[in-house]
């Protein structure tokens, strides 16, 4: 997957695809998300990259920085420990975690994030996969994070949480964002038109965007709070924090639906952290 925020997509000289909601198993939406980052990541990065840094660990487009927030805990205490990054794109989270002598994994589906981070320096290791098959063995990790990486992406998010419980040792961490629930009944816009519910928050059905031939080309997949603290503890996590990040008023940048007027309004992203006892 990507550490991209849900945003206005661009496909280029291509025909704008449709945009619906509609079932969307595993394997269209592995197939849907890896031929979409492929696509369009030379794109994000240009656009986002001044925003992300190269070494900058950012939770979401409000800009809350893990320096700051600590939620894989104190920085001076990372040195030493493995992590996994799901959902790592450029792998920007990484290199900050490798800067406090942390040991991190960067994990992408695409590719061309992959190759982005090349291009900016890793000296840690790239790993292309899915977040539904994690290619590591079990207790191989100390911590495992994602900044709107993998799992909004994935059709089945509750395997996601158990693959990522199975390769956490006992006392492990496990910290990810996405796009705050309540944000999928309002309309994906930034300005007034953005701020009215226009769909149920109950309704699951996927947002799909798919070509004239009916294909997907776009996935990302809805799920409750309620749904999300399910998936948790089903996985054998206990649940210790739930981040809903304020709108700074520094931050006057619009992302995609993210901007300084919804942000003063609603929430729009929301961060799980959960441990493993």
């Amino acid at each position: 997957m990507s550490d991209g925020f849900r945003e206005e997509r661009s496909t280029g000289p291509e025909p704008e695809p449709e945009a619906t909601r509609r079932g969307a198993g595993t394997t269209e939406s592995s197939r849907a998300s890896r031929g979409w980052w492929d696509r369009n990541a030379d794109e994000y990065q240009a656009e986002h990259g001044a925003f992300l840094g190269d070494d900058r660990f950012v939770w979401g487009p409000e800009g809350l920085d893990e320096q700051d927030a600590a939620l894989l805990g104190p920085a001076v205490r990372l040195a030493g420990r493995t992590v996994l990054e799901i959902g790592a794109g450029a792998a920007q989270c990484s290199r900050w975690l490798a800067a406090q002598g942390a040991r991190p994994v960067a994990l992408d589906l695409s590719h061309r994030q992959l190759l982005h981070a090349r291009r900016i320096g890793a000296g840690f290791p790239l790993v292309q996969a899915d977040a539904g098959a994690l290619p590591f063995a079990d207790g191989s990790f100390d911590l495992a994070c994602s900044a709107y990486g993998g799992v909004p992406f994935v059709a089945d998010s509750a395997r996601v949480m158990r693959e990522v419980h199975r390769v956490l040792r006992r006392g492990g961490r496990w910290v990810f964002s996405v796009t705050h629930p309540v944000r999928w009944a309002f309309p994906d816009e930034p300005g007034p038109e953005g701020l009215t519910a226009v769909s149920s928050y109950f309704d699951r059905t996927p947002y799909v965007e798919q070509d004239e031939a009916g294909r997907a080309v776009y996935v990302e997949h809805h799920r409750t709070l309620g749904d999300r603290v399910r998936e948790i503890a089903a996985a054998g996590f206990r649940l210790v924090d739930l981040v809903e990040p304020e709108w700074p008023q520094w931050n006057d940048q619009e992302w995609g639906g993210w901007s300084p007027l919804r942000g003063a309004l609603l929430p729009g992203t929301a961060i799980f952290v959960c441990d493993r006892d």
